[in-house]
């Protein structure tokens, strides 16, 4: 078993940053992927961004060159560091990783508006 803790959700203006955490109960470093998915209201979950154990990233076009992840295997948490924030950026944030089986968070919430 694995349990997901995703913090760092807030009401940001265009243009701004976040660092979105997602901190595992448990050793991170043989997950074989780590993700972060968004749903926006209405919509369909997104995969945003992967990064698998090898340290090999995978991005959504619409967030390319905006936003980072990251994994930090001795505090057993990934990370997704978002700027120059766009509207349509508005979603819930979900933490995603998958060892045997596929696990996720409970969501963050990340607001961008003016």
């Amino acid at each position: 078993q694995v349990q997901l803790a995703e913090s760092g959700g807030d009401l940001v203006q265009p243009g701004g940053s976040l660092r979105l955490s997602c901190a595992a109960s448990r050793s991170i470093f043989n997950f074989l992927v780590m993700a972060w998915y968004r749903q926006a209201p209405g919509e369909q979950r997104e995969l945003v961004a992967r990064i698998t154990s090898g340290g090999i990233t995978t991005y959504a076009d619409s967030v390319k060159g905006r936003f980072t992840i990251s994994r930090d295997n001795a505090k057993n948490t990934i990370y997704l560091q978002m700027n120059n924030l766009k509207p349509e950026d508005t979603a819930v944030y979900y933490c995603y990783v998958a060892t045997s089986r596929a696990y996720w968070g409970q969501g963050t919430q990340v607001t961008v508006s003016a």
